[in-house]
């Protein structure tokens, strides 16, 4: 069990995350100009309209979905603030996990509980470790209630299979603790026929919350907007309405014209869907292709299965790391800085490890034109610029590793 300090990491520079991705969908922009002029505003929650919207996009998914079970915020990381708020008591992430969920507990001056993963994937805390780590803290006098996870995982880009994902829902749903189910790179799958991909809802729909942020890949990633998904149970009524009137409070309602065309597209017009499919495509071959000159450099890494990150693990190649003066996260991201590269000790991991993490993002092109080239291309390895950056990234880990 970990518990993470309360105090922010000093010297820390914030980054936009998610970085400015491929460029915005025509359609998309074209629909949010013509609500721009759209004066009301949208009510706290989101309108009714929007949450309509929203359920049907969720009944796509196998979830049936009503109206009030719904809520829409600016962005994940608010609505994960709202949520814990409401939920109360302290959380449990597994390790590694994203980073935005723990800055929010320790918002609300909340203790972080990091859990190890399985050796399978990331997203998801071992269910045993689990347990255990729910004994320890409450042994020491804490509440344990809300434990954090994803099914298609940042940092790590996997999937945990849903046999592991339902052993640890089912001994957190024992342990009387809400589910925070994050889907928000649901959609992003390499290779939907190859990974297994199922919502914690659909095994235990009594005890999950859903929360996923669009900007993954269905709108902009400049459009803050994320929705999340409560239980049809008088509980997850009593969630909804206390998350709904933090929400309120905090008078930070999506904007009108944003909300419209996010309802838009949570339509999945044809041009959305194939916008998805393609930025998943494009996403995976960049990451097969870094997971290649990774493993090739000595470094562990779990295959990538979703997303735009990959996680990898320097440790077996320390002593040539040492000899460059690399003996930490921090040094192994500033040498690796031109690939997004971010320490796990960002993500709560041990903040001594050589791990971390790496973003296909820094090889989609500096401005609109390269990205939109990368989207575009039938085989984008073969793309100039990404194939210097990969063949950049290879030269400047054989340099770190070789001795």
């Amino acid at each position: 069990m970990q518990r993470t300090v309360l105090a922010p990491e000093p010297g820390r520079v914030p980054e936009p995350d998610p970085p400015a991705g491929l460029p915005a969908l025509p359609e998309l922009v074209a629909h949010l100009a013509a609500v721009a002029a759209r004066t009301e505003p949208e009510p706290p929650g989101g309108s009714p309209p929007l949450r309509t919207a929203a359920c049907a996009y969720w009944q796509r998914r196998g979830l049936a979905t009503a109206p009030d079970q719904v809520l829409a915020a600016p962005g994940a990381p608010g609505l994960l603030l709202a949520l814990l708020a409401a939920a109360g008591g302290e959380v449990l992430l597994s390790r590694p996990c994203s980073e935005w969920y723990a800055p929010q507990a320790r918002l609300l001056g909340r203790a972080v509980h990091h859990t190890p993963g399985t050796a399978e994937s990331g997203g998801a805390p071992d269910a045993f470790a689990l347990l255990e780590t729910v004994r320890r803290v409450r042994m020491t006098g804490g509440e344990p209630r809300v434990v954090v996870l994803s099914v298609a995982d940042d940092p790590t880009g996997t999937c945990p299979p849903p046999e592991l994902l339902h052993e640890v829902c089912e001994a957190a749903a024992g342990e009387g603790l809400w589910i925070i189910s994050d889907e928000t790179r649901r959609d992003t799958l390499h290779d939907p026929h190859e990974t297994v991909l199922l919502s914690p809802a659909e095994m235990l729909p009594e005890h999950v919350v859903i929360l996923t942020d669009l900007r993954a890949g269905l709108v902009p990633s400049s459009w803050p907007a994320a929705l999340a998904r409560f239980p049809d149970t008088v509980r997850g009524a009593a969630l909804h309405a206390a998350t709904l009137a933090i929400l309120t409070d905090l008078c930070t309602p999506l904007p009108g014209p944003l909300a419209g065309a996010v309802g838009h597209a949570l339509t999945e017009p044809t041009s959305v869907r194939r916008r998805v499919a393609a930025a998943a495509r494009v996403h995976g071959t960049l990451a097969t292709a870094v997971h290649q000159v990774l493993t090739r450099s000595g470094a562990v890494c779990r295959p990538p299965r979703a997303g735009s990150h990959l996680y990898a693990d320097f440790e077996p190649v320390r002593r040539s790391l040492a000899a460059h003066g690399v003996t930490g996260p921090r040094e192994l991201e500033r040498e690796l800085a031109p690939w997004s590269a971010r320490g796990g000790h960002r993500f709560g991991d041990d903040p001594q490890a050589l791990r971390v993490r790496l973003s296909t993002d820094a090889l989609l092109g500096p401005d609109v034109n390269h990205r939109q080239r990368v989207l575009r291309a039938t085989h984008p390895l073969q793309v100039p610029h990404v194939s210097d950056a990969l063949t950049t990234l290879s030269a400047r880990l054989t340099e770190l590793t070789e001795g």
